[in-house]
């Protein structure tokens, strides 16, 4: 699966990057894709009630030949009290993933996120609408 085109991007702005290895049976890359979002889902900003994958927290997800993941990051804000903790989180859930051989997660602040990162699922949770 190739990056996100701009137009799918404008759909679903919460939609990161996402590298993966060519060389992977479609079936597989299918299914590895659903499987690290469904895990990205699992972890949520304990002060917002959204995930961080619909928050749009989540830039980049590149997936090695050895199926190591590596994941750019970012917070809504850099002094978010769960800075610290935050990547952990996101490290251990994609880690749960089957085939996953190990997880890096790389904290960036540019570009810096803003709301119009969230998905509309985000958006309605939040009652942005």
């Amino acid at each position: 699966m190739s990056d996100a085109s701009a137009s799918d991007r404008e759909v679903n702005p919460n939609r990161p990057e996402m590298e993966l290895p060519a060389a992977m049976p479609p079936e597989e890359l299918d299914r590895l894709t659903e499987d690290l979002i469904v895990a990205l889902k699992t972890v949520f900003d304990p002060e917002i009630p959204v995930d961080v994958y619909e928050l749009g927290l989540i830039y980049r997800v590149d997936v090695d030949d050895s199926r190591f993941v590596s994941i750019d990051m970012t917070l809504t804000a850099p002094g978010c009290p769960v800075a610290g903790e935050m990547p952990t989180w996101v490290e251990n859930a994609v880690s749960s993933v089957p085939g996953v051989s190990g997880v890096k997660v790389n904290m960036v602040f540019d570009p810096p996120w803003d709301q119009s990162r969230m998905s509309e699922e985000a958006k309605i949770a939040l009652d942005m609408w």
